[in-house]
């Protein structure tokens, strides 16, 4: 990773992904993004693509992988990741360097989105707004109450 750096606060985490590039794009049931060539965002549940800053976004695009309606997401090819926060309420808040924004919410019925990484780490939004948290950063599997 290129910027491998993990920090919990109080209501979320930010991710250690800044400056990796989306450099796959794949659509099944699922929309998964590779980030460089070791870490992976799969997003199950419906999410929502704007551009612009938090709070003045733009036009606002729907992704829904359950029905490969994924095409705005094409967009992202290419761009590198600028912040990336995992909420512990289970929402998932991806920036990127090209203006656009992908922010997933946790989903009441099953897990709607997850980042794995090189190792052991990984993030998964558990269903109920929760985060479970498993990595050699927190030194063992863990769920964090949103």
């Amino acid at each position: 990773m290129h910027e491998s750096v993990f920090a919990e606060h109080e209501d979320r985490w930010i991710l250690g992904l800044r400056g990796l590039a989306v450099t796959k794009i794949s659509v099944d049931y699922q929309l998964s993004l590779l980030l460089g060539s070791e870490c992976w965002v799969v997003l199950e549940a419906s999410c929502l693509l704007s551009r612009g800053p938090a709070g003045r976004e733009g036009p606002r695009e729907v992704l829904d992988p359950g029905r490969q309606d994924v095409s705005a997401a094409l967009a992202l090819f290419s761009a590198k990741i600028v912040s990336a926060v995992a909420f512990k309420t289970g929402s998932l808040r991806l920036v990127f360097d090209n203006g656009q924004q992908l922010n997933c919410r946790a989903d009441p019925s099953f897990e709607a989105w997850q980042v794995t990484g090189p190792g052991v780490w990984r993030f998964v939004s558990l269903p109920g707004r929760e985060l479970a948290v498993w990595s050699d950063v927190t030194g063992s599997g863990r769920s964090e109450d949103g």
